[in-house]
């Protein structure tokens, strides 16, 4: 069988380095399964549901359909998302 990703509108922000008040804005107080989500340097530590995964200048950071948050590649992310109005 195949399957197609439903249409879902998500909020992401680009990690560029120099803003890391706007990604800390951004995940608030975001408290995942491994505590909470902060940026450190040139990471951005990310509690997800798999466990505390790191964000590379460079990356976007996602908020998914429930609220979770996790870093995405932006190769990826331009292959799967598009700019919605």
């Amino acid at each position: 069988m195949k399957y197609r990703k439903k249409p879902v509108v998500i909020e992401a922000i680009q990690f560029d380095g120099a803003n890391s008040q706007d990604v800390s804005d951004f995940m608030g107080d975001h408290e995942g399964i491994d505590g909470r989500s902060f940026v450190m340097g040139e990471n951005v530590f990310i509690s997800t549901l798999e466990g505390m995964m790191t964000a590379n200048v460079g990356d976007y950071i996602i908020r998914g359909v429930n609220g979770e948050l996790y870093p995405c590649k932006p190769d990826i992310f331009a292959k799967t998302y598009e700019k919605a109005e």
